[in-house]
């Protein structure tokens, strides 16, 4: 039977070989060496570009100047509070249509505007658009059973009044009722509910009067 161990001996012998040439690499890695330090900002610079940001570091900086809207407050939200002063001087107009008033008008209501020309306009308050002074509302009401929406601005000179007809019940879900203008949830004609209410404030027109009267009969006698 052969013998294999005298083939084994090289390489074994290699092996430790590169055992130790492994631990000496290692060995000079682990080594500390001696970092050079990098060289100055000044260094990198010629005299040329030395001389450039010298001149540069000479200039005078001036602050930055404030702008006009940190100096001067925006002066519409004045003269929109003004204009409305003098177009609703009562402010009725304003706690009609204000979200913070209780007895404010909300969409789905009905109402009539008069204005100086034309007969009053009833309908369905569908829609608001609030532009401070151009502040407009939507009506959908019907005429010659066909369906008519106008637009009224509420501080126009030439509306001369806005009156709640009929206050819905339910509170909307929505700020715009378009939905209204389609067959299935259409108002129709508000004649029956304008009708009613106009009953409504000549009997409380003609209690009123016959109340004052009695008081100054009596004061009379």
């Amino acid at each position: 039977m052969m013998s294999f161990a005298p083939a084994r001996r090289p390489i074994g012998c290699l092996k430790t070989v590169f055992r130790q040439a492994r631990q000496q690499r290692i060995a000079r890695r682990g080594l500390a060496s001696v970092v050079e330090a990098p060289p100055s900002s000044k260094d990198r610079f010629t005299e040329r570009q030395r001389a450039a940001h010298a001149k540069v570091e000479k200039f005078q900086v001036w602050p930055q100047i404030p702008s006009v809207r940190s100096t001067n407050p925006d002066p519409m939200p004045i003269f929109r509070q003004q204009q409305i002063a003098q177009l609703d001087p009562t402010g009725a107009r304003t706690r009609l249509f204000s979200k913070d008033h209780a007895d404010s008008a909300k969409v789905g209501d009905v109402l009539m505007v008069t204005t100086r020309t034309g007969e009053p306009f009833s309908g369905a308050f569908i829609q608001i658009r609030r532009r401070g002074v151009d502040t407009a509302i939507l009506l959908r009401g019907q005429m010659m059973k066909t369906g008519v929406e106008m637009w009224f601005k509420i501080y126009s000179p030439t509306v001369t009044g806005i009156d709640i007809i009929w206050r819905r019940r339910k509170r909307a879900r929505r700020a715009r009722l378009t939905y209204m203008r389609k067959p299935k949830h259409d108002m129709g004609s508000v004649d029956h509910l304008v009708s009613a209410w106009k009953k409504e404030r000549y009997a409380l027109r003609s209690k009123s009067k016959q109340h004052v009267g009695g008081k100054g009969g009596k004061g009379r006698k």
